[in-house]
């Protein structure tokens, strides 16, 4: 894998546990980001980062991590889905990389400062190109996407804002790494901006069975 490695300032970990104890019905949960772009589903695209399915009946979990170390990746699409992120670049808030190629390698430069409050990608391989924002977390062998930026032109540039806030859907349609070419049809029925919350949190998926409306509930909030 191609990475360049920056050190990152003010590096948080959110560990999250998703449960449920007797649903009442099997059910999937789909979990993303979006970014603060006004292009959503025309250049900048969802990510499916975590799915799972609760049964009917017992107990249920799932645990995700998120850092907030960022990573702007080349990516390589099929039917879909991201399927290959292996040429990356660190990239913290306020900074801008360049992506290149030379004799048929692609490489992302060192990232220097740029705008604060954005993350800027610049496309110089004389090709289209999508590339992604993804989130590097520690034991995983490659970044894992979140946003895709489809068909970034040659000489051009991206600058976006990532807030790290997650929403939370029940959807059977969907699977990890899958771009998301349009609103889900469901309404989400969780969000929070993960650097808001402590390092573990425990939430609580629950139908109401007169409704069959889903919620989440963070455990020891009152």
């Amino acid at each position: 894998m191609h990475t360049q490695s920056q050190a990152t300032t003010c590096a948080f970990v959110r560990n999250l546990t998703f449960q449920t104890d007797d649903l009442g019905k099997e059910a999937t949960l789909v979990l993303m980001f979006h970014t603060n772009m006004d292009c959503t589903y025309q250049k900048s695209f969802p990510v499916i980062w975590r799915t799972t399915t609760f049964g009917e009946e017992g107990r249920y979990s799932m645990h995700a991590t998120y850092t907030n170390q960022l990573a702007f990746s080349r990516v390589q699409v099929e039917d879909g889905n991201v399927v290959n992120t292996e040429t990356c670049v660190h990239i913290n808030d306020g900074q801008k990389t360049t992506l290149t190629r030379t004799d048929g390698d692609f490489q992302f430069s060192v990232p220097k400062h740029g705008v604060p409050g954005y993350l800027e990608v610049c496309n110089d391989t004389g090709f289209v190109q999508d590339i992604a924002i993804s989130i590097i977390t520690p034991g995983d062998s490659k970044p894992k996407p979140v946003i895709c930026l489809k068909d970034v032109g040659d000489d051009s540039e991206v600058k976006t804002k990532f807030t790290p806030k997650l929403h939370a859907y029940i959807s059977s349609d969907h699977q990890e790494t899958s771009i998301l070419e349009g609103a889900i049809c469901t309404d989400s029925i969780w969000e929070q901006d993960l650097a808001k919350l402590p390092e573990c949190t425990t939430l609580t998926l629950s139908r109401e069975p007169a409704t069959g409306h889903y919620t989440i509930t963070q455990e020891g909030v009152i």
